[in-house]
């Protein structure tokens, strides 16, 4: 581990401490801690030393991302959003665009990515929200759901269709007349993210935040952030993984039950082989799509949809495994693997269904055939 990984790693650990339960319970992040993470570059560290950030290829912000995900999930839910929106205005933005919006996301302000709507989940080729040229500025209206972390967001990059038929992200601040941010109450998982449904009427802002001035293909602006998002996830969810995988095997190790630790019992012994084999291989299908980013390999984006959907899967099982091995200790609300439970529950809808996953892999496999 290098360095600068490490002292990430430290960092992290220390301003989490033991915070991350009374997080999850009351739904809320520090802005501090936010802002405090994000000016020193680690919530989005594949941005280039030259915008401010830290440079880290994928296999080095994966395992400060799953590490991150082992203390919490919600703050780890921020980094993926944050690294969304940079590697969204890295792709799509111009040259200048970069150097004005880059160096604010490494700079201590937060951002969030918007796409789904009522109408446009699984299937984004729905989206209804409408991005219209009035001379130099962009007209902004529509209506987005669960945007992770755009409760904390000073900037929101907002996917929609061009009144020219193409499509567009655009970079929408949250304190613009015609924004309305509302909190989505008591979510199921990673409740501390900061989820939000956005209501944008009439919203203007200047053309320059249209990145590449628009009229991309839908699919194109889709899957530039998806891709981002899909590896955080999996990377995430192998921290998981990693806390369920401590917290079980501490609970058998010391619990006793019939005279002898839990652990000696051969259908808890079985639990805790099934946790190291969920997290090692999450952890090598994740290691394996780093690789093929780092290297550009042609196959980056089955080795990405693969990631997620072993790690998200993997994760969702384990942690139901987890709390079967601390039983009542692992139920009580706040819990780690309580928290790791539902989290992972949501890491199987978010950034492509498991259902959207297998249908991408089966889809390779046709065309393959």
């Amino acid at each position: 581990m290098s360095a600068p990984l490490a002292a990430a790693r430290t960092l992290v650990t220390g301003l989490v401490g033991d915070q991350a339960e009374h997080w999850d319970r009351t739904g809320s992040l520090p802005r501090k801690l936010l802002t405090e993470l994000g000016s020193a570059g680690y919530l989005c560290p594949q941005v280039p030393a030259a915008h401010g950030g830290l440079g880290w290829d994928s296999a080095r912000d994966g395992e400060f991302t799953a590490h991150v995900g082992s203390l919490c999930s919600s703050l780890r839910s921020i980094m993926t959003s944050q690294g969304m929106a940079a590697w969204t205005i890295a792709r799509l933005g111009s040259e200048e665009q970069q150097r004005a919006l880059l160096p604010r996301l490494t700079g201590g302000d937060l951002a969030a990515v918007a796409f789904s709507e009522p109408d446009a989940g699984s299937d984004l080729s729905a989206i209804g929200t409408r991005l219209v040229r009035d001379g130099d500025t962009i007209v902004v209206d529509g209506h987005k759901t669960w945007s992770t972390a755009a409760r904390y967001a000073d900037l929101v990059v907002v996917v929609g269709v061009m009144d020219d038929g193409g499509a567009g992200a655009v970079v929408v601040p949250t304190d613009a007349p015609g924004v309305r941010v509302d909190p989505v109450p008591d979510p199921l998982g990673c409740r501390a993210a900061g989820h939000a449904d956005l209501t944008l009427t009439g919203v203007r802002v200047p053309a320059t935040q249209l990145l590449g001035g628009g009229g991309q293909f839908l699919p194109l602006v889709v899957t530039t952030a998806l891709a981002y998002g899909r590896m955080s996830v999996a990377w995430g969810c192998v921290g998981i993984l990693r806390a369920c995988l401590t917290a079980a095997g501490a609970h058998a190790k010391s619990r006793k039950q019939f005279g002898r630790p839990l652990g000696d019992h051969q259908l808890v012994s079985r639990h805790l082989a099934e946790l190291l084999i969920a997290e090692q291989t999450a952890a090598r299908a994740c290691e394996h799509a780093s690789r093929c980013w780092d290297a550009g390999t042609p196959d980056q984006v089955l080795a990405t949809v693969l990631a997620k959907h072993v790690s998200a899967t993997q994760a969702a099982r384990g942690a139901a495994v987890a709390v079967q091995v601390l039983a009542s200790a692992g139920t009580r609300d706040g819990h780690a693997v309580a928290r790791a439970y539902r989290d992972a529950k949501c890491m199987e809808i978010i950034e492509g269904s498991t259902e959207m996953c297998q249908l991408l892999l089966a889809d390779h496999v046709l065309a393959n055939a």
